[in-house]
């Protein structure tokens, strides 16, 4: 798990005007001195801006149970501050932000604005592990950008910068620092000062781009963006349209652009297992003997589901020919392929309600490769959870099938997923070559 150094403030939190930006920065790196009496420097390795139109940070920031910079990341400085409020309030603890948790703190933070009362609590040293941000800020430091799309009448852009250093724990009298630079307004506001935006990101260095919402090919600043992106973030599991926002993204890598899906990230243990499964030498021969898929995933969300069957489609040369959906009690897809051989190869996809859904919307449940031709040794089942082994098994069949579970991953949650990948720069191939064979399925 990702933890980080101990933090130092070297600057709260500041309003400033967005064009005194730059220069308020500058003016902090010229004489930089921490409240620990340790010297700061700037230094910056890559530049990270986060599109977040959820503002549960900010309002919890504003109402004094949040003291982190608004960066985005739902880390354990965000989870606490959301169980404090939950406590106040008069919520179930759970650290969890549901849509009455969120109007509740939106009414907190109205009746606060009519009292005059608009003090943001200061960005303190924070001496325990913090969230990922501060430990990619730890080993790599950067300039973070983010964008807070408001709601309401249009009353132009406010801006705040901050800073602040890790401890080096081997001691020394200087710190490395990272940049914050906080934007609010609304999402027309935002988009007509794109070209300062894009100015703020440091030249000649990689820049980042996360984008928290389904991508807008039609928002100016989001064309703007990616005009200067070295990567584009997503998580498809936060996706409303499956199909239709899976296309988005397959067209800006259709595009030439380099696009890195975090819930694509989540699929590792699942293709993982199944290659393992067919690498005994006994069982290689067997994988071409497959004509039958069945994944469940749960309902609501069938990213993950269309990612691993593009994946697979495209390890074993399938070429999609059809694709029919049922979106009933089930959310249903039955796509069908052939092989070099023409042979048929049919899959079914099946969105299950579940009564203990988890964190991600759309994991999967369970798996099932399988073969008509009952002599062929390739029935593989992989299963997340005993239920999911046991309701592929309840399938019966002539067939005995080797079975594996899909051990849960500390490090598949959003936030360690994105310290993974702000470490890796190149474009993920795999990726592309199953995004492009997804986009194949979808329109067949």
């Amino acid at each position: 798990m990702t933890t980080s150094a101990p933090l130092v403030s070297l600057q709260a939190p500041k309003d400033v005007s967005i064009e005194e930006i730059e220069a308020e920065l500058s003016q902090l790196w010229q004489n930089s001195y921490s409240d620990e009496g340790l010297s700061a420097t700037r230094a910056t390795t890559f530049s990270f801006l986060v599109y977040e139109p959820d503002e549960t940070q900010a309002l919890l920031g504003n109402l004094g149970f949040y003291s982190g910079p608004v960066d985005g990341v739902a880390g354990s400085r965000t989870t606490a501050a959301v169980k404090a409020a939950q406590k106040v309030y008069g919520f179930e603890q759970t650290g969890k932000v549901t849509p009455e948790f969120l109007a509740r703190l939106q009414e907190a933070w109205a009746q606060k604005s009519e009292e005059g009362d608009n003090g943001m609590p200061h960005y303190s040293a924070d001496l325990s592990s913090a969230g990922v941000t501060d430990a990619i800020a730890a080993s790599n430091p950067c300039r973070i950008i983010t964008l807070c799309p408001t709601a309401g009448n249009d009353e132009g852009v406010s801006a705040q910068v901050s800073a602040y250093c890790p401890v080096n724990k081997r001691g020394g009298s200087s710190l490395v620092c990272c940049e914050y630079i906080t934007l609010r307004g609304t999402a027309e506001a935002l988009g007509r000062i794109g070209g300062l935006i894009t100015e703020l990101l440091v030249q000649d260095l990689p820049k980042f781009v996360w984008w928290k919402a389904v991508p807008d090919m039609e928002y100016a600043l989001f064309q703007r963006l990616m005009g200067e992106a070295d990567t584009l973030i997503v998580d498809s599991s936060g996706f409303h349209e499956s199909e239709s926002d899976l296309r988005t993204l397959g067209q800006l890598i259709q595009q030439g652009h380099n696009v890195a899906d975090l819930n694509w990230s989540r699929l590792a243990a699942w293709q993982e297992l199944t290659a393992a499964a067919f690498d005994p030498p006994e069982r290689r021969a067997a994988i071409a003997e497959v004509d039958q898929v069945t994944i469940n995933f749960e309902k609501g969300n069938a990213t993950q589901a269309l990612m691993y069957l593009s994946w697979i489609a495209g390890r074993l040369n399938w070429n999609p020919v059809a694709i029919e959906r049922d979106f009933g009690d089930y959310e249903i897809y039955n796509v069908q392929f052939t092989d070099s051989q023409q042979k048929t190869i049919k899959a079914e996809l099946a969105g299950l309600p579940m009564a203990d859904a988890g964190d991600v919307m759309g994991d999967l449940v369970n798996i099932k490769l399988s073969s008509t031709n009952l002599n062929i040794d390739c029935c593989t089942v992989l299963c997340s959870e005993t239920s999911g082994c046991m309701r592929m098994e309840s399938g019966g069949g002539a067939q005995s099938c080797r079975i594996q579970q899909v051990t849960s991953l500390d490090d598949q949650n959003t936030e360690q997923l994105l310290g993974q990948q702000l470490q890796r720069w190149g474009q993920d191939m795999l990726y592309k070559e199953s995004m492009d064979k997804m986009m194949q399925v979808i329109s067949a």
